[in-house]
């Protein structure tokens, strides 16, 4: 495997990061990931410029973005593959052991990782903690995931691929690392990017493609909803069979599947759109 790091292909046994780079001391980073089909990524354009919304949001230097695409086309000609994961990661770059940023500058890090294509159905839970819709990250990709780990990780013990979250208003918001769907009446309907959600790239083309309304959602939409499907780049479109203890029998419904279809017609059709 060939990781780009600071301006080239390195091993990855001889490709190192500072310890004491800020995205590993105190999270001060972002990132993307990215979809390859066939040593091709998928919607690239929108993840770089979602990238570039993150680093404004979080006050870090404008990445150049004609280097990212560089980086990403030289990892991928070192190591095609069918289905893969690009991973993106843009940090503060060598600073001090407390909040305050370095003058060094960023690291760029672009590496690639094989995947396979999801179920069409999976099971989700609830948890008890919430997304601030009012925080300082709220709808920035950055890499202060650790919440994410632990929900992801209550999900796994209750047999479940994702953890869905409300947030402090009891409202739906979103997963760990996906968006959440509902359908109401064969209506589609999905959180809208004030409830604190990320604004994900397969969410924006879903909606879209699908003409799905969105719209403020109690989180008990999920014990109602007719049928229930996740949105995220390595997920595409996928059915929800099971929320907590309520099984949705039959998933995919027929509302899902169709989305599922016209997405994969879609992306099929256009790897940038």
């Amino acid at each position: 495997m060939k990781i780009w790091l600071d301006g080239g292909l390195q091993d990855i046994e001889s490709a190192r990061v500072s310890v004491l780079d800020h995205g590993l001391t105190v999270g001060d980073g972002i990132f993307e990931t990215v979809k390859t089909v066939n040593g091709r990524p998928f919607a690239l354009t929108r993840h770089l410029d979602r990238l570039a919304r993150s680093a404004r949001g979080l006050g870090l230097p404008e990445p150049d973005l004609d280097e990212v695409r560089r980086a990403c086309a030289a990892v991928l000609e070192a190591d095609p593959m069918p289905l893969g994961r690009l991973r993106i990661t843009f940090t503060g770059g060598h600073g001090p052991l407390g909040s305050d940023r370095g003058e060094h500058g960023p690291t760029l890090v672009v590496a690639l990782g094989d995947t396979t294509r999801r179920p069409d159905s999976t099971a989700v839970i609830t948890v008890p903690w919430t997304r601030n819709e009012r925080g300082a990250l709220t709808g920035l990709k950055t890499t202060s995931y650790a919440e994410n780990v632990v929900a992801l990780a209550r999900a796994r013990e209750h047999g479940a691929s994702e953890a869905l979250f409300g947030n402090t208003v009891g409202r739906l918001c979103e997963g760990t690392g996906s968006n959440v769907f509902v359908v109401l009446d064969g209506e589609i309907h999905t959180p809208p990017v004030a409830s604190g959600c990320l604004a994900g790239i397969t969410r924006a083309l879903a909606v879209e493609w699908t003409g799905a309304a969105e719209t403020d959602l109690p989180m008990d939409v999920l014990q109602r909803a007719d049928e229930v499907f996740l949105t995220s780049t390595l997920r595409d479109v996928q059915a929800v069979r099971r929320v907590d203890d309520r099984e949705l029998p039959g998933a995919p419904g027929p509302v899902t599947a169709k989305a599922m279809r016209i997405f994969d017609e879609h992306a099929t059709a256009d790897l940038d759109p």
